[in-house]
């Protein structure tokens, strides 16, 4: 039997400022954006040929709007891997990508922390480099 992890639930304040910044910014692919009614979508998105999507999930209520940017408790939980580093980092400068340090050269690979627009901290990482 295979598996793999289809979907990430990451909370966003709309569904249409998730796309801005997931599909706009960070260059993701929009997968998915389907009408559920009541106001509920079901939007996907993910990076390019990734096997794993986001599912943006609009936050209902007081908890779960508290939660916006915080899912990994203040930690990086996000990682972003990329076959080529410099080329990505650029990239993401470009786009008004806000990175905490400049890019490091750790024993696992080239690596620095950015925050996407909800206050979700990534590392985009290249390993082994």
């Amino acid at each position: 039997m295979a598996q793999h992890l289809a979907l990430i639930s990451l909370l966003v304040p709309d569904y249409d400022a998730g796309i801005a910044f997931y599909v706009g910014q960070m260059g993701f692919d929009l997968l998915e954006d389907t009408d559920l009614g009541g106001g509920k979508r079901w939007v996907r998105v993910g990076p390019k040929g990734a096997q794993t999507a986001f599912l943006l999930a609009r936050a209902v209520g007081e908890q779960q709007t508290a939660a916006i940017g915080n899912q990994g408790g203040g930690r990086v939980w996000l990682f972003l891997q990329t076959d080529d580093f410099d080329r990505d980092y650029a990239a993401m400068r470009a786009q008004a990508i806000v990175f905490e340090e400049d890019p490091r050269h750790e024993p696992y690979g080239t690596v620095a922390v950015f925050n996407d627009a909800f206050g979700n901290r990534w590392d985009l990482i290249e390993f082994g480099k």
